[in-house]
């Protein structure tokens, strides 16, 4: 916990910093682009498409805004960051404010196609071709047998009581709320600080550890982390994060021991379904390519095809591989990963960062993530793998 006489301390010294910093945390809660852009009818929509034979195009249908676009946005540009002195901190949250400008522009338009897809490319990029070389690399190799550890035997309830064991080594409260809109088995939602578990859905003691590693042992860790920080943006999120915080969180399955060839196989999936988008396919024909191609079963390839073209073509998937890449490349180099547990924040950032801790705008993390402590996997495939990635 940050001592409050030297937040108040640090308020006086750069109080234009703060005064800012405050109106950002506000307009950002407004905002959450994950809460808007998963379907309300998946199941629906999913019976329809298969009756089909994979020809009808799903028809999702979305939340409702409970902003006014234009309105939220000219409040970020209304920020008057001229008064922040410093030319560094001032460069970082012109950045800020640029990267949620274009987060609203997200929102506003999805489920309207291409406007929707063209908004998400600005947020977060399109697979390069090293990032297809590398999915298909990882898809080449034979699956391994399955064992009994990846059977869908738990129920919701089971999933929570074992989500709340494994927060007890967490000094951070865990909420956790049922949903039945989430196009994930679980994830995190940042701005309410809550785990949300998908509802009437089975899980395998795998996955349990994978979700358990990935959304408590990184999520809510840098959600909290970034909680105890002098400054409110470390907690709502630094543009590129996104890459950043998945690639630790999947370093987080690996290490922790759950990460199988199967699941890093998943996100290979991701990113040639998040490439086809780009060559211009339909839902049906993304879908072709991973279930009638690849052969993925069908229930894992709609899933991995929905996410891909929620809201119209969302490319926010393409980063989990690529952020591992780099965040195994920095744990193999031997470098603290601790400064990324800081916040929602990138390793684009860290030099910024750097320089603001010297200033004492960045505190030393509060909770660590105890699966980077010890290495657990035993899969040389793996190895070889993450070793040979470009």
């Amino acid at each position: 916990m940050i001592p409050v006489t030297s937040k108040i301390d640090l308020q006086q010294e750069y109080p234009a910093l703060f005064d800012i910093d405050s109106n950002l945390n506000r307009l950002v809660k407004r905002i959450e682009l994950l809460s808007y852009v998963n379907p309300l009818n998946i199941e629906k929509e999913k019976h329809r498409f298969f009756s089909s034979k994979y020809a009808v195009e799903p028809e999702f249908k979305y939340p409702k805004l409970k902003f006014d676009p234009y309105k939220l946005q000219r409040l970020f540009f209304s920020q008057r960051l001229e008064r922040i002195q410093d030319d560094t901190i001032r460069k970082f949250y012109q950045d800020v404010v640029y990267y949620y400008a274009n987060m609203i522009q997200c929102i506003e338009t999805i489920g309207r196609g291409k406007k929707f897809y063209y908004n998400s490319l600005r947020v977060y990029g399109t697979p390069t071709e090293k990032d297809v070389d590398n999915a298909k690399f990882i898809l080449h190799f034979s699956d391994e047998p399955l064992g009994a550890d990846m059977d869908k035997i738990y129920t919701a309830e089971e999933a929570k009581a074992y989500f709340e064991k494994f927060a007890e080594q967490y000094d951070f409260p865990l909420n956790i709320k049922y949903s039945v809109h989430i196009s994930a088995d679980a994830m995190v939602s940042n701005a309410t600080r809550t785990l949300f578990v998908k509802k009437n859905t089975k899980f395998s003691k795998n996955q349990l550890l994978t979700l358990a590693h990935h959304e408590i042992g990184v999520h809510l860790v840098t959600t909290y982390n970034g909680l105890q920080q002098p400054l409110s943006i470390f907690s709502n999120g630094l543009p590129k994060n996104v890459e950043t915080q998945e690639g630790l969180a999947v370093l987080s399955e690996y290490m922790g021991g759950a990460l199988t060839l199967k699941r890093l196989k998943e996100l290979a999936y991701r990113v040639m379904a998040s490439d086809s988008l780009i060559k211009g396919y339909s839902f049906a024909d993304t879908f072709d390519l991973i279930h009638g191609h690849y052969k993925l079963n069908r229930d894992e390839a709609f899933a991995i095809t929905l996410r891909a073209h929620r809201g119209g073509g969302f490319t926010k998937d393409r980063l989990y591989l690529s952020g591992l890449r780099k965040i195994y490349k920095r744990y193999k180099n031997e470098e603290s990963l601790d400064i990324l547990l800081t916040g929602k924040v990138a390793l684009d950032n860290e030099p910024s960062m750097m320089y603001m801790k010297q200033l004492g705008l960045v505190e030393p993390i509060t909770h660590k993530s105890y699966t980077f402590q010890q290495k657990l996997n035993t899969n040389s495939t793996l190895d070889f793998i993450l070793n040979n990635l470009k």
